[in-house]
């Protein structure tokens, strides 16, 4: 019904590499686009990176703007690599400005206790990060074996195991 982003509340998805985070953050924004929203799609570390870009230029707040002026920001990948002080920081500014504003759905691997050690061993950071993007949202989590890999062994491309003589 995408309500969520009439109501500006977050999606998140969690689950290991492979189980259809990304393909279901992408079905959902094509919907939202196709229903007349404005959708930015990026993965976390595109996104940092060209926030960093943008503060060590001085324009920031420019930079900024693309991630908030669309009704619905899917960033993707968030926990795949730590990130560090400044990318944190980042992170919590965007999330922090969208807060009430826009909708989010982000994809991780990551479970929230991880956030810490993902945020750059800040879990004071972390819980500011989280308090703001779980006040208004629904946490999917998605379990099972990676797509990829069923498909690999399917065709029978899939690495043999070790057997042991």
């Amino acid at each position: 019904t995408l309500r969520f982003v009439a109501e500006k509340s977050n999606v998140i998805l969690l689950g290991p590499p492979g189980v259809g985070k990304t393909h279901l953050s992408v079905a959902l924004g094509l919907k939202a686009a196709e229903a007349g929203y404005r959708v930015y799609f990026t993965t976390a570390t595109d996104m940092l990176s060209r926030l960093k870009k943008g503060f060590s230029l001085g324009r920031l707040d420019e930079y900024l703007r693309a991630y908030l002026r669309c009704s619905l920001l899917i960033v993707d990948e968030v926990g795949y690599l730590a990130l560090e002080r400044d990318e944190a920081n980042l992170l919590f500014q965007v999330i922090s400005k969208r807060y009430e504003r826009g909708s989010i759905i982000l994809t991780s691997n990551k479970s929230y206790g991880a956030w810490g050690e993902i945020v750059a061993g800040d879990n004071i950071l972390a819980g500011a990060i989280l308090d703001r993007l779980l006040h208004h949202s629904a946490t999917i989590n998605i379990k099972g074996e990676s797509y990829r890999l069923k498909e690999r062994r399917k065709a029978g491309t899939s690495p043999q195991k070790e057997v042991n003589s």
